[in-house]
């Protein structure tokens, strides 16, 4: 399988801003859906953002819509998450996924693989 890497979590005060990246190993990105989860401790997993194979198609959870924006370059097989007026409450470990489907989703079980995860911390 294709490994994903996450990079660019780290620590920021709140009102700030942050950019993740996603590199997909191999040489089908273009053919899959990416997606960016957060998992908070004690918490279950939630959806954050997701993009569809070519772009076109974009889905955000209620609580980043207008602060985050998700992004992808099929040339350099990676997936962004431009993540601006950050709150304590976005604190959580960002993960990014593949969706073999190549359509943007929420859902977790369209999802069949998973990077390891970056840590953002928001301070107040």
């Amino acid at each position: 399988q294709e490994p994903l890497r996450e990079r660019g979590g780290g620590e920021v005060q709140a009102g700030g801003s942050l950019r993740l990246s996603c590199i997909v190993s191999g040489r089908s990105f273009s053919d899959y859906g990416m997606g960016w989860f957060r998992q908070i401790p004690g918490k279950q997993r939630e959806f954050v953002a997701a993009i569809s194979r070519s772009g076109g198609n974009k889905e955000y959870a209620d609580f980043v819509k207008g602060r985050f924006t998700i992004s992808r370059d099929n040339d350099r097989n990676t997936v962004y998450l431009q993540m601006n007026n950050l709150k304590p409450e976005d604190t959580a470990v960002y993960v990014c996924a593949a969706d073999r489907l190549g359509v943007a989703t929420p859902y977790e079980t369209n999802y069949d693989r998973w990077g390891q995860g970056t840590q953002v911390t928001v301070s107040s």
